[in-house]
């Protein structure tokens, strides 16, 4: 046999062997009339465990291609190509082959723990339901009249609202545009999908911040691009790591979530903005600026955006109100130069004919209504008393254990651990004890840190999510 397993292949070497197998029968290397090489003739052929050969036929006999038989071996199927037995299709090497890329195993396993479990979620990056408008959204749909399209609406989104929503950005976060520079999109993550999907192309690199939100979407990697990163300190990221990269890798976009970042909580100084902002317009290199925190200062600061100092149309502003009304209503947001929201929307229509008219009419109004103002202004009360606890909670019961930076806004707080454990473990053994957590490697390089969101839980499930958290961290 020629065929050889390759070793250095991501694909398990039992998913090769069977597919060889496959195409052998379907090609006549393996006749029908003859048995098929028994499991230890394989398994000394090709240097591979006899585990690995009856994982292969395992697959083969399900998907109906194979028969065997204690103590007559291993034969084709005789009603391979008949009609009593109709083959089914080799669903996992479908799964395999596509080209969009599956979210990172730890993260598909947070998202099935939270949402099969009653766990104390410190690990989902939304807000608690009691922190919703449920009441003003409520008015909105109970006594308004709906006043929006039920049919496919403007490929930019509701027209109405994209008014709104450069009024809203002009008051809150002073920027200045219009509705013609606004697409509507559900949610920031089909905004970021977006992006990348239409503005680059294979090969193509990027800068993105480390830690981040960032750094596990398998978007990036679905379209073929290249990511290289920009270390997060204190003040966010520096810009000569952004000349720097530039200069070995032709860095063609950078991603920054510079308000309140994920997970980090920390702010891109003032100075260090102006400075990327110079270095965007030197380069020719677009900012694309995710900023779903702004409106959270515990202080009640405004801090300037990146798109609210751009002078040169060099960013690209992607918001939504998932982190301050209802992650549900999927509104999101991007500001850009006209030509780019035109070939973004297009897109858009082609993956959904546009957003939702029900949802952009509540939004609409509730971004109109005075409630709003009120709102944002309990939310952000609500948020720091959890902040609070959490920080009173890891002194209390993980002083000696973990470091970390108190944030003035957002929902995370990013610990480093004193010492070093397993990750996957302590996520298991923690998730035994009820609590769960988003662990550090997910969200960027270095190892030996985890991601607390303070907004999922109340103050008293907070305080008992660090309590287990400890009680898991101390049995490693």
């Amino acid at each position: 046999m020629e065929w050889k397993p390759d070793r250095e292949a991501k694909k398990a070497i039992y998913k090769q062997l069977a597919e060889y197998i496959e195409e052998g029968i379907v090609n006549g290397t393996f006749p029908l009339d003859k048995h098929l090489p028994s499991e230890r003739h394989l398994a000394k052929e090709f240097n591979i465990n006899r585990s690995t050969v009856v994982a292969a036929y395992d697959e083969l006999e399900s998907n109906g291609l194979i028969e065997r038989n204690r103590g007559s071996g291993t034969t084709i199927s005789k009603d391979i190509w008949g009609i009593t037995k109709k083959r089914i299709p080799s669903w996992n090497r479908y799964v395999e082959a596509g080209s969009f890329q599956p979210n990172l195993p730890v993260t598909q396993r947070i998202r099935q723990k939270t949402a099969e479990d009653k766990l104390i979620n410190l690990a989902s990056g939304e807000l608690s339901e009691d922190l919703f408008p449920i009441k003003s959204l409520r008015e909105i749909t109970s006594t308004r009249s709906f006043i929006g399209s039920l049919g496919y609406d403007h490929p930019q989104g509701y027209k109405i609202l994209r008014e709104t929503i450069a009024k809203h950005v002009k008051q809150y976060r002073k920027i200045e545009t219009e509705s013609s520079s606004i697409l509507i999109t559900s949610g920031a993550q089909q905004a970021l999908y977006l992006v990348v999907q239409c503005l680059l192309n294979p090969g193509d690199s990027v800068a993105i911040e480390d830690p981040s939100y960032a750094y596990n979407l398998p978007i990036f990697k679905s379209a073929g691009v290249k990511t290289y990163l920009l270390p997060v300190d204190d003040n966010g990221v520096n810009p000569a790591d952004i000349i720097e990269l530039h200069k070995k890798h032709r860095i063609r976009m950078i991603f920054l979530n510079p308000t309140y970042q994920n997970p980090t909580g920390t702010n891109l100084s003032l100075e260090r903005r102006k400075t990327i902002l110079d270095i965007s317009s030197e380069l020719g290199i677009p900012v694309i600026e995710d900023d779903p925190y702004s409106l959270t200062s515990f202080k009640g600061e405004t801090i300037s955006t990146l798109k609210s100092l751009d002078e040169n149309g060099n960013v690209l502003y992607i918001s939504s109100l998932s982190k301050i009304v209802a992650s549900g209503l999927r509104i999101g947001w991007i500001i850009g130069p006209k030509p780019v929201i035109e070939r973004l929307s297009d897109a858009k229509q082609q993956i959904d004919f546009g957003h939702s008219g029900f949802t952009q009419w509540i939004a609409n109004d509730f971004l109109e209504a005075k409630d709003f103002h009120l709102h944002i202004k309990n939310l952000v009360k609500q948020l720091e008393k959890r902040r609070n606890q959490i920080v009173k909670s890891l002194q209390f019961y993980l002083m000696d254990q973990v470091e970390f930076t108190q944030p003035q806004g957002g929902i995370h707080i990013w610990c480093k651990l004193k010492k070093e454990v397993n990750e996957v473990q302590l996520l298991e053994e923690s998730i035994k004890r009820g609590v769960i957590f988003a662990p550090g490697s997910t969200m960027g390089s270095k190892k030996g840190f985890v991601r607390f969101t303070f907004a999922r839980e109340d103050e008293e499930s907070i305080d008992e999510g660090i309590k287990r958290f400890s009680k898991a961290l101390k049995s490693m």
